[in-house]
């Protein structure tokens, strides 16, 4: 990404930025405010309405500014984890890695290269919603400048 590791953690850390960038998540309910200490939720919805399921992503452990695991529900379809690390590779350079896993529920049935290649390109979208919000962060990553909106 074209983002230091600070600006993309500033939109990790940031859990009402959590649907601008997590594709299927389509509002934040509520966030902890200590948001993402070990143990916080962001609670949310995903989906179309009048679709949309209520459920909540729980933080399993975090090291800020280099890795966040989250485990990532949406009942009935099932959970999982993601894993999200980041790390610098040059001036304003942050290689972002997001690994995701079903654990539990229907959803372990597409444990295939179908499912995977969704995921794939899920993500992949993902971290570019990711990156666009990054760099619309100044290097001071508490103040957030011009965030473009209005993408689904």
């Amino acid at each position: 990404m074209n983002a230091d590791p600070q600006q993309v953690w500033a939109v990790l850390s940031n859990g009402w930025s959590y649907s601008d960038w997590v594709v299927g998540t389509v509002h934040i309910r509520d966030v902890a405010p200590d948001w993402p200490a070990v143990g916080t939720r962001i609670h949310h919805k995903a989906g179309p309405w009048p679709f949309s399921l209520k459920d909540s992503s729980t933080v399993l452990s975090c090291e800020p500014g280099r890795d966040l695991l989250l485990k990532v529900r949406l009942w009935p379809l099932g959970a999982g984890t993601v894993r999200i690390t980041l790390q610098e590779v040059g001036p304003r350079a942050t290689r972002v890695t997001m690994v995701e896993e079903f654990t539990d529920g229907p959803m372990l049935g597409v444990r295939n290269a179908l499912g995977d290649t969704l995921l794939h390109y899920r993500n992949r979208e993902a971290l570019r919603r990711l990156e666009d919000l990054a760099v619309g962060h100044t290097s001071d990553a508490s103040t957030p400048v011009a965030v473009r909106s209005g993408r689904s």
